[in-house]
């Protein structure tokens, strides 16, 4: 079937059904082109919306990410931004793949109808063109058939007329002989342009009109199998994302199967541990017994006893019950003092973790720089040694700065340890401390205290001292006692902002007074005046022993 020969006539409705083709074309790559954008925009949302519940650094969150529970959900969470990243895969593969080669076709598709049309238009013109010069043709030969027949009849009047001269008549038979002439003339021209667009015609509605149908046909069957094709990839481009998209469902499948609750409370345990034992029983106190006393020395010992015992019991005694003493809110101490054993030798851990890696990333860059140096010393040319010297001074400061740092919280670290029940590796890792209990052992309540005669209690004086005393209470006591005499002198090497509790703050070159030396801790302890006193790092400061000081250190 052909458009040429069923569709010889059917020019203008052609033309508009080819341009229809071409609009439900560029309908169809609109439509693209909006899935495209809803792709992108879910795929943003998704992201987005993962990127709102991810775990933020440094914070709590971060710590709590250690559980099952956590992790599946982040996992989860990780899943569906590469869910999203499979969206943004279809949006540009529908763009390139669809969008972009459809909209040249199209382009190319309006460019071929035009020329077609134009062809047509062009053998329509000029059928046309012949179908008037047939016209003119015959009207020609008809008028000058009936001027010859006129003329013939005039000259037959003239010639039956007796009183018209002889060359009147003659005049009249050479007049109709000339249109005779001229309506032979146009009848042999007539017949000429005649057969000229039968031919034309034959031409036109056989050959060439045909010829620009078929291309047309050939155009639009091409239009409709460039969009079966094309919603062949359409489904294709879906459907090559679909075992990924599986793949991340798999996934957020298999992190929830490896939840584990068991898991989790342990993880609990060795978050939360003291490290304390539970207190034990509370002790009878028998307040009766001074009652039944009778007037003896042996009851006046008991009495003084019992005294004793009672002063001391709703004070010190309640001390001991460690859940319920109060914590200390104000600023953390630089030792994690304030935690429970556990809790403290664990962020001790964490922070000589850190320490080291700082430590780390400095020597790192002190070997880079020695690298830069040793260059620039032998081609002067490529820098200034003496500027990378600096800077290598003031990393070797910083490294013995946080070296010292390191041994401060090892120290503490150790001490914690060392008065902790034994405990494996990961619980080791769990460590912390509890209020401000530095140098004491959490033990047992009830072996904290020792019973009186009398079924009251006691306790050790330096553990309730430690348990129910504030940095302010110490303070006073140093206030109370009389100063340190000096020792020596010291002068400052480096700046130190002495920003802890217990330090000093001093300048470089800064000469002040030794009251107490270097106990192999790191630190020395200094005074500016009679009211301002503290500690700073030994490494900071070069020290100028008296050695006929009291206190003073006496070399051999």
């Amino acid at each position: 079937m052909s458009w040429g020969t069923e569709l010889w006539d059917q020019f203008d409705n052609l033309e508009k059904h080819t341009q229809w083709g071409i609009e439900v074309l560029e309908k169809y790559i609109k439509f693209v082109k909006e899935r495209t954008e809803i792709e992108i925009g879910y795929a943003k949302q998704l992201r987005n919306l993962s990127k709102k519940y991810q775990t933020k650094k440094n914070s709590k969150e971060e710590e709590e990410s250690k559980y099952t529970s956590c992790k599946a959900f982040q996992t989860t969470l990780n899943e569906m931004n590469d869910y999203a990243g499979q969206h943004e895969v279809i949006s540009e593969n529908m763009t390139s793949q669809i969008t972009a080669e459809l909209t040249r076709f199209v382009q190319e598709l309006k460019q071929e109808r035009k020329s077609h049309f134009h062809e047509g238009r062009k053998a329509q013109q000029h059928i046309e063109t012949c179908w008037k010069q047939l016209e003119a043709s015959k009207r020609r030969f008809e008028r000058d058939c009936k001027e010859a027949e006129r003329a013939q009849q005039y000259f037959e009047r003239m010639d039956a007329d007796i009183n018209v001269t002889k060359a009147d008549v003659e005049k009249a038979r050479q007049q109709a002989q000339i249109r005779h002439q001229m309506s032979d003339d146009s009848k042999g021209e007539y017949s000429s342009v005649l057969q000229k667009f039968n031919r034309e015609q034959n031409d036109h509605y056989y050959t060439h009109i045909p010829g620009i149908f078929q291309k047309l046909q050939d155009m639009e069957e091409r239009r409709i199998g460039r969009m079966s094709d094309s919603l062949k990839t359409y489904a294709e481009i879906d459907r090559q994302v679909v075992p990924i998209i599986g793949k991340c469902l798999d996934g957020i499948t298999k992190s929830a199967e490896s939840i584990n609750g068991k898991q989790d409370s342990q993880m609990v345990i060795e978050s939360f541990k003291s490290g304390f034992e539970p207190p034990g029983d509370v002790d009878f106190e028998d307040f009766t017994q001074s009652m039944k006393r009778t007037v003896s020395d042996n009851s006046l010992t008991n009495t003084k006893a019992d005294g004793k015992s009672d002063a001391k019991v709703p004070s010190k005694s309640r001390g001991k019950l460690w859940p319920f003493i109060k914590k200390n809110k104000g600023a953390t101490p630089e030792d994690f003092s304030n935690l429970p054993p556990e809790q403290r030798r664990k962020k001790l851990q964490q922070k000589v973790d850190e320490l080291n890696k700082d430590i780390q990333k400095e020597i790192d860059q002190r070997d880079a720089l020695t690298k830069m140096k040793d260059v620039y010393t032998k081609n002067p040319q490529m820098g200034d040694a003496a500027s990378v010297g600096q800077k290598l001074a003031e990393i070797g400061h910083n490294i013995e700065k946080l070296r010292f740092e390191v041994q401060k919280f090892e120290g503490w670290l150790a001490e914690v340890e060392g008065r902790l029940p034994v405990r494996n590796d990961n619980s080791r890792r769990q460590s912390g401390l509890y209020e401000t209990q530095n140098t004491t052992t959490a033990n047992n309540c009830a072996q904290d205290r020792e019973s009186s005669p009398d079924g009251s209690y006691t306790e050790d004086q330096s553990q309730e001292t430690e348990v129910k005393v504030t940095p302010t209470e110490f303070d006073d006591d140093f206030d109370d006692e009389e100063p340190l005499p000096t020792i020596g002198t010291c002068k400052a090497l480096y700046p130190f902002s002495g920003e802890n509790e217990g330090t000093i703050s001093v300048a470089e070159g800064e000469v002040l007074n030794v009251i107490e030396e270097d106990k192999g801790d790191g630190w020395t302890r200094i005074r500016r005046n009679e009211d301002e006193e503290g500690y700073v790092p030994t490494s900071y400061i070069e020290v100028y022993l008296d050695r006929n000081a009291k206190g003073a250190m006496t070399y051999i």
